[in-house]
């Protein structure tokens, strides 16, 4: 055998986290083309072979796919370093590659998640030495936090630290909010390191074609992503919201409420294009759930909101409380404060009389084709943003809410509409995994559309006023 790995700059910085003894977790990529694969199978390959006996996990989410694309670069590997089928034997049934010189296993392991198992804890039963995923913006977070625990066998007899070696393009996922974000704003926990790869940092041949064909004939989300590694452009074309549009929320000022006199008024144009003034002053409020500590309120006049606030492991008096106190102080009447009632919301509904309770789970207005309200009120609230009506005055959310709520609103998907025909969203459940919290913010967002779709429809745009 002869190892013949010749890294890039960029993957010998990888490779330098790969063997220090203070990171746990390694993220590598950014873009596609750029090494990633080869990375990880010579990092596997190599470890595998110098430590007689450890278990080594290559993971990814579809194990069909692991083995038509990272067991194929594997292999390649293999063959590279001179490792014939002599070698080393391959279990198709039980996916195992044993070393038969010093035993040392690499594992193809399937992260993706089964409603029999949704506590992963098939992935419980490895005993390893080091993992490597694959694509990991496609694995839940909880399976790879699982993973993580599993790294524990000869660790300590041959010095080792435990590591997880991630690599991914860019997506609105688990990975933008632990790697990518942290380690633009310069934040990045200790135990975790990024290292940006661009297809620009492979020198390998074939490379700069495939960069000109993609600048060629691609769109530009395409481009941003893949040539260009911006996290920012979500690949899914499920999204319904533009990220564009999604930062143009604290710039939407033409929306903005005017103080005219004493009183506060916003503007909206109707069907008929006429101008009309829109007194309503509103309050969302998303009460914490069981289990969950975070109470977001907003205050809204018109489509503007004014005023947020956060408030943590309250009781339901004491929330009815902080909205009763808003509501004297902006003159909102019990019928404009819209809570969310599901679960310990129930409680907050009771203290104000004749407020609307909103259900998630409650049939749409208007015998509008969705599958429940909850979808409905997001394709409006997507709808709205998309065209620039939505408007968040300056300092409302601190600057780490703001950047929860862009993340959270980045997950307002659609997926397959149902057997019955019906539109639907991404599941809260579902969000939780990619966002690794639950959407408070958002879903505050998105009770003010109630409102909206129960009274006549208006067509939104943007409006000046003199």
């Amino acid at each position: 055998m002869e190892i013949n790995f010749k890294p890039s700059i960029k993957q010998f910085q990888a490779w330098k986290y790969l063997t220090d003894k203070e990171t746990n977790f390694i993220g590598y990529g950014g873009g596609a083309n750029s090494g990633k694969s080869y990375l990880m199978c010579y990092w596997l390959t190599i470890n595998a072979l110098a430590y007689p006996e450890t278990a080594w996990g290559l993971c990814r989410r579809e194990l069909t796919t692991l083995k038509k694309t990272t067991l194929v670069t594997l292999f390649k590997v293999f063959k590279e370093c001179n490792i014939t089928e002599n070698d080393y034997v391959y279990n198709q049934q039980l996916n195992i590659i044993t070393f038969n010189h010093n035993q040392s296993k690499i594992y193809l392991i399937d992260t993706a998640y089964k409603p029999s198992d949704p506590l992963y804890e098939t992935l419980g039963g490895y005993e390893l030495t080091g993992v490597a995923i694959d694509e990991s913006s496609e694995t839940d977070i909880q399976a790879i936090q699982i993973l993580f625990t599993r790294i524990r066998h000869k660790l300590t007899e041959y010095n080792l630290t435990a590591k997880v070696l991630e690599t991914f393009n860019p997506a609105k996922t688990h990975i933008y909010s632990r790697y990518y974000k942290p380690w633009k704003e310069g934040r990045l926990k200790q135990s975790y390191k990024f290292v940006r790869a661009l297809p620009s940092d492979n020198p390998g041949p074939g490379v700069q074609e495939y960069i000109n064909n993609i600048l060629l004939n691609s769109d530009e989300r395409t481009k941003q992503r893949l040539i260009y590694g911006n996290f920012e452009y979500d690949d899914d074309p499920n999204c319904l919201i533009d990220y564009d549009k999604i930062l143009s929320i604290w710039n939407n000022e033409h929306i903005n409420v005017l103080d005219k006199g004493s009183k506060l008024i916003g503007t909206i144009l109707s069907e008929n294009d006429k101008q009309e003034e829109i007194k309503d002053k509103y309050i969302t409020c998303d009460p914490a759930r069981l289990g969950e500590d975070t109470t977001r309120i907003f205050v809204w006049i018109g489509l503007t909101i004014v005023k947020a606030i956060t408030q943590s492991k309250s009781r339901t008096n004491e929330i009815a409380d902080i909205i009763k106190q808003l509501q004297k102080e902006y003159q909102i009447p019990n019928k404009n404060v819209i809570i969310d009632s599901d679960g310990v919301g129930g409680g907050v509904s009771d203290l104000i009389p004749q407020c609307t309770e909103f259900n998630n789970n409650a049939k749409p207005l208007n015998n509008e084709n969705f599958n429940h309200i909850k979808s409905q009120c997001y394709f409006k609230l997507a709808d709205i943003i998309n065209k620039n009506c939505i408007y968040i005055q300056p300092n409302v959310l601190t600057p780490e809410d703001k950047t929860k709520l862009i993340d959270e609103l980045g997950q307002v998907k659609a997926i397959d509409i149902t057997s019955e025909g019906k539109k639907q969203i991404v599941s809260k459940d579902q969000v939780k995994k990619h966002l690794g919290r639950s959407p408070d913010l958002s879903d505050c967002l998105m009770l003010r559309m109630h409102p909206i779709i129960n009274k006549s429809k208006f067509v939104y745009s943007m409006v000046k006023i003199k």
